[in-house]
This record gives structure tokens, sequence and C-alpha cells, in this order.
């Protein structure tokens, strides 16, 4: 097969702990040919979707640190340059939020010739926090607006710690506990989140929404969805002095054994994951309660790899080989 994977520069890339990194070694390791490129490759020629796709299949069985430094030379050396993307067999789109819609858009006639993981319109309809409310009755209380009394009102009723999240962020960036006995330096925050200088319809939405107290003991869990199916699972507690479970704020990762109650979360939302697109997806719950759907190069395959001694990354790929084949 050819692979191709949009992504983010390989230089930015720390491919021991990296989902991406694994997927692509597993790929050169059955001697798939593996292709490299980013957002800014993709263009239009002649009516046709093409983009400069560098071919970087290496030699097999090399470590990952001496794969990876491979796949770097192949790049600075530019290479065989590969354009017609309706050649290649699978396309995994594994660029690191934020979303470069322009390309999603580009790439989107393609999505019934070229098996896309996860398809484009998928990913700018998972892409928000707001994508969790199609599931309403399985997530925490949740509340969107751009208008601070409106928001004030809410935390008042709320009547104790709430979170602030910006829609488009990831890896807990922007996230933010908050309770109403800091007044001043609440009202502060969300006229600074919403930009309450710019007129109505230019300000930011913000979600505000019920903190889950259990998340500081207990942590919260990520699973890992394959075609609607369980592929992995761990939990994740925060450090010290914080609150936010993501490995990019500093939490630890412990082995996980699901619950019944994830399951029957898993189950709930599958069909709408497949429906959309949404192959390969992480999810985050908290307690009962689904607090988070990643469908933009969703993480954790090398840490549950570890916890658990599996190789996940041969269960992505059989998928998406049957899938072409």
């Amino acid at each position: 097969m050819k692979v191709a994977f949009l992504m983010d520069s390989l230089d930015s890339i720390a491919p021991l702990n990296d989902t991406t990194s694994h997927l692509m070694y597993e790929c050169n390791q059955r001697g798939h040919s593996v292709f490299f490129l980013e957002p800014h490759d993709v263009y239009i020629r002649r009516n046709e979707v093409v983009a400069r796709m560098r071919n970087i299949t290496a030699p097999r069985d090399l470590s990952m640190k001496r794969y990876w430094r491979s796949l770097i030379s192949h790049v600075k050396k530019e290479g065989r340059i590969f354009e017609s993307i309706t050649e290649i067999d699978v396309l995994f789109l594994r660029k690191n939020p934020p979303l470069v819609y322009q390309t999603l858009e580009t790439l989107a006639p393609l999505n019934d010739r070229v098996f896309m993981i996860n398809s484009t319109m998928g990913q700018i309809r998972g892409n928000s926090k707001l994508y969790c409310l199609n599931f309403p009755g399985i997530i925490p209380e949740t509340h969107v607006s751009r208008d601070p009394a409106r928001l004030e009102k809410i935390i008042n009723e709320f009547g104790g710690t709430i979170l602030i999240k910006p829609l488009r962020r990831y890896g807990g960036e922007g996230i933010i506990k908050v309770t109403i006995q800091d007044r001043e330096n609440l009202n502060s925050l969300i006229n600074y989140y919403v930009k309450a200088y710019e007129p109505y319809p230019q300000r930011e939405p913000i979600m505000v929404q019920e903190y889950l107290e259990m998340v500081q003991r207990e942590g919260d869990v990520r699973i890992l969805l394959l075609n609607g199916e369980i592929l992995g699972a761990m939990k994740r507690k925060p450090r010290e002095g914080e609150f936010r479970t993501n490995t990019l704020a500093g939490a630890r990762a412990f082995k996980h054994e699901i619950t019944p109650r994830e399951e029957e979360i898993c189950e709930a939302i599958k069909d709408r994951l497949v429906k959309d697109g949404l192959f390969l997806v992480g999810i985050d719950i908290i307690g009962d309660k689904l607090v988070g759907v990643n469908c933009v190069s969703p993480g954790g395959i090398p840490q549950i790899n570890e916890l658990d001694k599996v190789r996940l990354e041969k269960k992505v790929i059989d998928f998406v080989e049957r899938q072409v084949l």
C-alpha cells in the first residue's frame, strides 16, 4: 500500500512517545510505502487536488530513534516528490490542533476516493468541544455563551466550582477552574475569555461546565476507540497542585481496566463516530461522564503499549489494510 501522513514537521515530534510515529513505523515494518506531507503541501492543479508528498520509506527493523533520524534526513534531502493524492491508498490526517480548515476543505472531495483516517468532515465536526453535545445524557452540565452577564448568571446558579474552556484548544490549554468566591477575578476572566471589548458578534463563545470534584482524587480515563470498538485505555492522574489530566500538563498514566459504565458510554457514542468517519478517536471519561472526544491526532498508543505490554498500532494498521484491500 501507499500510506501518506499529513502531520506536523518531523522535527517537532518526540517519536518515542508519539502515536503518529508508531503508526508510521508499523506501516514501514510491513513493507508499505510511506509518504509525508504538511498542510501547506496540498494544492490544486488543473482542477485536481495534488500534494508534495515526500517518500520517506526507510529500511526495516531500525530502532525508533534511528528510524526517525532516517525520516528527517529523507525530508531534508527533498527526495522524490509524489503529487497524485488519488494514487495513495490511505491518508492519515494527523496534524495537531488547531485544524487548518482550508487544507481539510481542499481534501474533502477526495473522501470517497482515498481512505482517510479520520475523514475531513468528521474532523471539522468533531474538532470543537461542542461535539460532546451530540451525547447530552452522558456529559456534565454544559453551557456555552459569549455574553458575560449570562455566563455570570450561569456560574451563580452552579454555586461553587466550575470549569471554563475555550472551544478550540487542546491538551488542556486554556482550561481553568474557578469559584464564585473569587468574584473579582472571575468577572475579569470571563471578560478576557469572551473578548468583551469586541462588538457582540465578534466575541469568542466559551464553555462553562460542571466541575467533577473526583478528578483530583481519581483522575480521568482515556479510551482509544477504533471503528467504534475499544482499542485500549489508561487512567491519567493530575500532578500535585493541578486539576488537568492531560499528559501535556504533566499528568501520569496508569494501567486501567474498562468498567461496565465506560463500556456503556463507548456503546452510546460508537455509531455516531463511525457515521462521521471518526475511526480512530480518544475519549475522556471522569466517573460516569464523557468529558471529551478527541478526533484530531488522538494520542495514547505508546503509553498504553507500555502499561499493557501490547502493540496497539498493529491493530490500527490491520484495520486500515482491511478497509483498503
